[in-house]
Formats: C-alpha cells, sequence, structure tokens
C-alpha cells in the first residue's frame, strides 16, 4: 500500500502509517498536471488546503481508495466525483478546534486592546498609551455565526470575561445552546445587535458572501468583525471600506480568499488585525490532526469504518453497538439474494424488523445494496457509491422499518429484489454475535456465511430425493460439509441447502439438475 503525502503534516501521522506497513512518500507543492501524472500509483492522498483534490485527480487516481483532509475544510476535494468513483474522503473536524477557537480569542482580545499595533509601536521606540485606549469585553455582545465544535468553544471561552453571547446556527438544537448560555436569534437580530461578530460556519453553497457589503451595513456601528473560519465567508474590500468609513471598529482576519493574499489587496489600517491562517497552527493541534486523519485513512486501507467520512454514511456514536453487528448481516443477505434472482433485477425492498428499526439504518441499506451489486459488475462498490451506483443500474431501492416482529429473532433484515422473471426473498439476522441467514424464499434455513460454496436445490420432497443427491455429489468426489432439508409440507416442495467444500462445476450441476423432482438448482458464494 502507497500513500502520498501532498502538503506537509506533522510527523507523527507520517510515523503512524510506517508502522502499519504502508509506504509514505512525501510530494509537495505538485502542479494539477504532476498530481494527475502519478496519482495512480497511491491507494491514498493527503492534503491539507493547499492541494486541490479534482476531478481530473479522481479520475487519474484509479487506485485511490480514500483522500484525507489533514483539517476541518474539505472546499477543495471533489466531494461529488470522489462519492461516485468509491473513493472515501475523510477530514479531521475535532483535533484543531480547541487552536481554533483559542486563536480566535486572541484576535478579539487583540482588537479590543490593539495589541498588535501596541506591539509595532514599542518596537520602533514610541510610547503611545493614548492612542491604544481599549475596550473591556466585559457586558459587550459576542455573536457568533455558528455553533458547532469550534463555535461552542469559543462561547465557553468567552463566559469567563461575563459577555452576552448569542448565535445564529440553523442546524443547532436549542437546547444545546442553553446548556452554554447561548441564546439563539436571528442573523439579522445577531448582525444588528452583537457588538463582536465571530463566523464559525462553512462557505454559502451559492459562493456568495456572508458577510457582504449589506451585512456590514446592519451591523452595529464601532463593532468588531473577526474571522477564522473561510475566507469566503467576507467580502474583504468591503470590509476595510466600513473600516475606512469608521462604520466597524475592527476586523481581524486568519484566512482569505485568496492565501496568501494579493499584495496590497489588505491595506494598512491601525484597527485591521491580519494573521497567515494560524487558526489550527499549534503543534498539539497539528499533531492531531495529523494523526486523526492518517488513523481513519488506516481504517479505510484496513476494511474498518472511519469516524468523519465526509461522504459516507455515519453510524451515530450512541448506536454503534447496535448496529456495527448487523454490517456483515446486510452485506451477506445483500450479497445472496443477487445470486439467486433470475432475470433482470428492477428493484431492492430492505425491511429492517425487530429492535433495529429503531435506530439509523442507513449504513445498512448502503451494505446491501453493496453486497447486491458486488456480483454484477466489475466497478467498484462500496458504502460511498452504492446509492449513486444503484440509482446507475436504473435498481429502485426501497426501505422499510417495522419495530415489531413476531419471530424468534429480536431483529431481522429482509431483502426482497424483484426481476422481470421473478423474484427472490432473503432473510438474515444474528445469532450469539453471528450472522445467519435464517430464510430462502418461503423456507426457513440456517446458513452461517463461510466464503464456500452452497448449494440451494429445489425439488419435491420425496422418498430417495436426499441420497439421490448424495449419490450425485459422491460420484463426482464433492464432499459436503454439511447438509439442511427445509420443507412446505411432507411429499410437497422443499428446499435443500447443502454446504461444500470446494467449488463445483456447472456441467457437475446438471447431473443434480437431471434428478427426477428436482426443479432448480442454485450455486452461491457468501
Amino acid at each position: 500500500m502507497k500513500v502520498l503525502i501532498a502538503d506537509p503534516i506533522a510527523q507523527a501521522g507520517i510515523d503512524l502509517f510506517e508502522s502499519n506497513d504502508i509506504q509514505v512518500d512525501i510530494k509537495t507543492g505538485l502542479s494539477q498536471n504532476e498530481l494527475v501524472a502519478i496519482i495512480d500509483q497511491y491507494d491514498g492522498i493527503v492534503v491539507r488546503s493547499e492541494t486541490e483534490v479534482t476531478k481530473d485527480v479522481l479520475d487519474a487516481g484509479i487506485n485511490l481508495q480514500v483522500v484525507g483532509r489533514a483539517g476541518v475544510g474539505v472546499d477543495n476535494i471533489d466531494i461529488v466525483k470522489a462519492t461516485e468513483k468509491g473513493i472515501v474522503v475523510v477530514n479531521a473536524p475535532s483535533s484543531n478546534t480547541i487552536a481554533a477557537a483559542e486563536h480566535t480569542m486572541a484576535l478579539i482580545l487583540s482588537l479590543a486592546r490593539h495589541v498588535p499595533q501596541a506591539h509595532s509601536s514599542m518596537v520602533q521606540n514610541l510610547w503611545e498609551r493614548r492612542q491604544f485606549m481599549g475596550r473591556e469585553l466585559k457586558g459587550k455582545r459576542l455573536g457568533l455565526i455558528g455553533l458547532g465544535r469550534i463555535g461552542t468553544e469559543v462561547a465557553r471561552r468567552a463566559l469567563a470575561f461575563d459577555v452576552e453571547i448569542v448565535a445564529f446556527d440553523p442546524f443547532v438544537a436549542e437546547d444545546h445552546a442553553n446548556k452554554i448560555r447561548v441564546q439563539i436569534v436571528t442573523f439579522e437580530e445577531l448582525l444588528r445587535t452583537s457588538d463582536i461578530i465571530s463566523l464559525h460556519t462553512p462557505l454559502r453553497k451559492d459562493g456568495e458572501f456572508l458577510i457582504g457589503k449589506m451585512e456590514l451595513e446592519m451591523m452595529k456601528k464601532g463593532s468588531y468583525l473577526i474571522n477564522c473560519a473561510r475566507g469566503g465567508l467576507v467580502d474583504e474590500s468591503a470590509a476595510l471600506q466600513a473600516l475606512h468609513d469608521e462604520a466597524l471598529g475592527g476586523v481581524a482576519l486568519d484566512v482569505f480568499v485568496n492565501e496568501p493574499p494579493a499584495p496590497n489587496k489588505l491595506r494598512d489600517h491601525p484597527n485591521l488585525v491580519l494573521t497567515p491562517h494560524l487558526g489550527a497552527s499549534t503543534s498539539e493541534a497539528q499533531t492531531g490532526v495529523a494523526t486523526q486523519v492518517v488513523q481513519q485513512m488506516l481504517d479505510v486501507i484496513q476494511g474498518r469504518t472511519p469516524a468523519y467520512a465526509i461522504n459516507a454514511p455515519l453510524i451515530p456514536a450512541d448506536t454503534v453497538k447496535e448496529i456495527s453487528p448487523f454490517i456483515p448481516v446486510a452485506f451477506s443477505v445483500g450479497r445472496l439474494v443477487s445470486q439467486l434472482l433470475a432475470g433482470q433485477p428492477a428493484s431492492l425492498d430492505i425491511t429492517f424488523s425487530g429492535d433495529i428499526a429503531r435506530f439509523d439504518t442507513s449504513i445498512l441499506t448502503a451494505n446491501t445494496i453493496r453486497g447486491f451489486l458486488e456480483q454484477s459488475t466489475d466497478e467498484k462498490i462500496n458504502v460511498i457509491n452504492a446509492n449513486i451506483k444503484a440509482q446507475q443500474h436504473g435498481l429502485k431501492i426501497t426501505e422499510t422499518k417495522d419495530e415489531e416482529l413476531e419471530d424468534s429473532y429480536s431483529s431481522l433484515i429482509t431483502v426482497e429484489t424483484k426481476s422481470n422473471t421473478g423474484s427472490s426473498v432473503v432473510k438474515g439476522s444474528l445469532t450469539n454475535n453471528e450472522v445467519h441467514i435464517v430464510q430462502i424464499g418461503s423456507y426457513r434455513v440456517d446458513i452461517v456465511p463461510s466464503g464456500k460454496p452452497w448449494i440451494m436445490i429445489n425439488h419435491t420432497d420425496r422418498p430417495g430425493m436426499i441420497g439421490n443427491i448424495g449419490t450425485v455429489t459422491g460420484s463426482i468426489g464433492i464432499n459436503i460439509a454439511s447438509m439442511q432439508v427445509s420443507r412446505e409440507k411432507s411429499m410437497g416442495p422443499a428446499m435443500t441447502v447443502l454446504g461444500l467444500d470446494e467449488a463445483i462445476e456447472e456441467k457437475e450441476l446438471d447431473n443434480i439438475r437431471n434428478i427426477d423432482d428436482v426443479d432448480d438448482v442454485r450455486v452461491a458464494h457468501i
């Protein structure tokens, strides 16, 4: 396995790769053409904000399994294309949280007390106490646009300065805000009433500035604006003009539309504080970011579920224990039902019954689709692109939940697929934390997936049938590891399931098909 480090990361991340026998190539500062030319050699790529993982890069990365963003934002990665190609995109959303929150507080205090300007004056042998009259934070209103991880940590720290905190975030529950003593308000109210406004939100999907000329005009005269989030959130020219017009009392920017900003783009102003994207630049954060993103990349490469996959269905932390054991059940049921169906598949109906129906089952649906499609295509299919590939195959997916289950199992996954010639149904569950196929069509069975072939024989239940089957398999040297017979009634339709130790050829199956009263014979590998 090989991974490309395209932007600098802490040595701890590189060491973690190498300790897991991953070959690491460090090639930073590559142009797009240079990256496209070599990316086919790698199973993973690590980037920060400098390198763009574009459609062309992803198309060329025929062996790519994972893209790791050593940081929070993934604006420089084509998520849609990565998802279509089944490439997992992971980031490190929590490791730099404290660093970014502390830097935000540093910028707020720098504006309020003119720290950078006073320092500059002192090193010029000046003593200008009156020029740098500051403002206290106590009693001021701090408006946070975005109350996620970083916004929340800023709020917790700002409370120590005895400020009133309001926030605008349409995706945060009011209970969360109340617990950290933050009042949720409208966007307009926050702009009009806050003494300090700090941004902690992603870029707008439409590409427009969150804080443009109109929003700046709504802000309180003399208020402060701080941006440690994304450069494209603030119209820098309009913010600078607001400073010169004395509409704003101060602006602090750690991120910029273009990094580094063009010369003279940001002119000097006594109430302007600029830092070169330092929000996550602490030794602790850099080590944490590197190890967090590398560990997730290792999870993907080694077949585990990463904690922060941008384009994969997540298992909520509070349901991992209940949902994770059913992932192999979903995959096995999907894999088996695809091998039993004749004709062109048209739909896949997935039903979750019993206890698991109470949880978010999107990861199980994705794994069911993955198991189903892996049998019919040479394309890379995983939980990242399973739904997209199902749509491309014209497969209609329906998901149903039923918490009631009149069965001996506490939870059950049922998959029915329909084609132009018929349908096929398979049910699976867990017993002692082990995958069991418990029903095929109307027949009760008990199959533990082994990776070896299974033969499903539909026939009429009559004396001598089992002997005839054993005679045929014995005559061709096939050893039967297990046998089950399921029937609806005596001398009626029945199914015999044989577990084999080795593969069986199609011509040998014909010998079984030629047995009197045998209706259908299928081989499946699960």
